[in-house]
């Protein structure tokens, strides 16, 4: 009985650190911003889209996660928070304001080479 509550414990222990992991760290790879034209419109969930707030669009975080968003050129970073959605065959992983992108120090250059990490 011990042995199978020692065993037990260890696969849900080892389990849910592997969870955890993967949750909060997103991996690597390009980040963009919006475009002016989507001022004022709104995101997928609802919200009013505004250049000027720190806010992204992922296709896998829920909305309302928090993301910590680095960029791999020169280790600036940001949160933003999630509250869109990019398109089904985007090939970037997240797209963020041009408020963001400025904090990211991409704005103007198009695209950087990011990493995220889920903060909650």
């Amino acid at each position: 009985m011990n042995k199978y509550v020692t065993a037990l414990l260890f696969h849900g222990t080892v389990a849910f650190i592997t969870l955890s992991s993967c949750v909060a760290l997103a991996g690597t790879g390009n980040a963009v911003h919006y475009h002016d034209k989507y001022q004022g419109k709104k995101t997928a969930n609802g919200e009013v889209f505004d250049q000027n707030k720190l806010t992204a669009a992922h296709n896998k975080f829920p909305y309302g996660s928090q993301v910590k968003v680095t960029n791999l050129a020169n280790r600036q970073s940001v949160i933003v928070k999630i509250n869109d959605r990019m398109a089904q065959h985007n090939q970037n992983i997240i797209d963020v304001t041009k408020h963001a992108a400025k904090k990211l120090g991409f704005l103007g250059k198009g695209r950087a080479q990011v990493s995220l990490k889920k903060i909650r």
